[in-house]
């Protein structure tokens, strides 16, 4: 195949693959993710051991490991924490990063990802996790767990430290998609603020919608829409619509959720990333400018681990996608076992919740009060 998927255990599958572990028994008392091995850059060894962090803080989940058996299962082995919780199914090939998602779509059956978006549509796993290719991570996920009623576009979710008391706001879209229509982003603020209640534990999420400007004139003609379209569904939609927001609102106090097109918040995340990389450098030349420059760093040593700890981006790895029959995590494709037991235990937040349910069921009273709103002026117009 030309597209580049990958079969890495080729020549071990020649001779017969590895026997996989026995599957996990049924139990409703277990929740189960389903994790993509194969997709991170950092290869099976980070996932496996992301893996075994997560398991240490949640004993009652499992889970399903879908990658090259012969290399998963001697991984697994090592981790003694894992011993009795972990499935290893075989996949004999993988998605790479060039991989374009219209041909993953077509060709992508057997790879890692597939079965592990797959194990999640025959209900054998609550929510899948995976550090692979974005866009064809959400073609698969697209494909094999279709969109829920009612919703146009779904939308990647992702936490940005903040200095609300939670320590984190919620924005969406950041690069499902390109484009949004007036209804798409009411749909967004929907999603976000059902999130928000799940993951964030907010009853009433505030909602922004992510302007040029906070005055109500400004923006594009599907932002006015959109903001006046927020106005009329908040209370359908469980959340308070604050209004227009500003790119210096996305880390604030002001908003728990920001609304945007997955132009804009895609650009916005990487700007963010590359910020945050940039002071972190710069602090890390500064403090070893001289002899005085690091006993300063020893003199405020708790401070700094402090704020390190606070702005991790590790801590807060792992895009949702919203809007599918299926809780998907996306993984940062560089993360190492510390942001890949983080995706991994949100994921299982939002599997324990019931998330997926309880959006569609947000989804569809927002959706039915607008239709409702304009019926109304259709009616009134005529």
């Amino acid at each position: 195949m030309s597209s580049g998927l990958q079969n890495p255990a080729a020549e071990k599958l020649e001779g017969g693959a590895l026997p996989v572990n026995s599957a996990l028994p049924v139990n409703p008392d277990f929740t189960v993710i389903s994790v993509d091995a194969m997709g991170g850059d950092r290869g099976p060894a980070a996932v496996v051991a992301g893996l075994g962090l997560s398991a240490a803080k949640h004993p009652d989940v499992r889970f399903i490991l879908h990658g090259d058996s012969a290399t998963l299962t001697q991984l697994v082995s090592a981790q003694p924490g894992l011993s009795g919780r972990v499935t290893v199914v075989h996949a004999e090939r993988i998605v790479t990063m060039n991989d374009k998602p219209s041909q993953v779509m077509r060709h992508g059956a057997g790879t890692s990802m597939w079965s592990t978006i797959d194990a999640v549509k025959s209900g054998e796993a609550q929510a899948a996790v995976s550090c692979g290719n974005t866009g064809a991570l959400m073609a698969v996920s697209m494909l094999r767990l279709r969109k829920i009623a009612g919703v146009n576009r779904p939308a990647i979710a992702c936490l940005w430290p903040s200095r609300n008391p939670g320590g984190f706001n919620l924005m969406l879209d950041v690069g499902a998609g390109i484009e949004a229509e007036a209804e798409d982003l009411l749909q967004f603020a929907a999603m976000g603020a059902s999130y928000a209640r799940n993951g964030l534990a907010l009853s009433r999420p505030r909602v922004g919608l992510l302007n040029v400007g906070t005055e109500e004139h400004k923006g594009r003609a599907e932002l006015k829409i959109a903001h006046d379209r927020m106005v009329e569904a908040a209370d359908a939609g469980g959340f308070e619509f604050v209004g227009f927001v500003e790119g210096g609102d996305i880390p604030g106090d002001r908003v728990d959720v920001i609304v945007t097109d997955g132009f804009t918040g895609n650009i916005a995340l990487k700007t963010g990333e590359g910020t945050a990389k940039l002071i972190s450098d710069f602090l890390r030349e500064a403090f070893g400018a001289g002899i005085l420059s690091k006993f300063a760093v020893l003199l405020a040593l708790n401070s700094l681990k402090r704020l390190q700890r606070r702005i991790d981006p590790r801590r807060v790895n792992g895009g949702v996608f919203l809007g599918l029959n299926g809780t998907v995590v996306k993984s940062h494709g560089s993360a190492d076992e510390t942001g890949v037991a983080a995706a991994i235990g949100l994921a299982i937040q939002l599997a324990r919740t019931g998330f997926v349910e309880r959006l569609a069921a947000r989804v569809a009273s927002t959706g039915k009060q607008a239709a409702d709103q304009t019926a109304a002026e259709n009616g009134a117009r005529a």
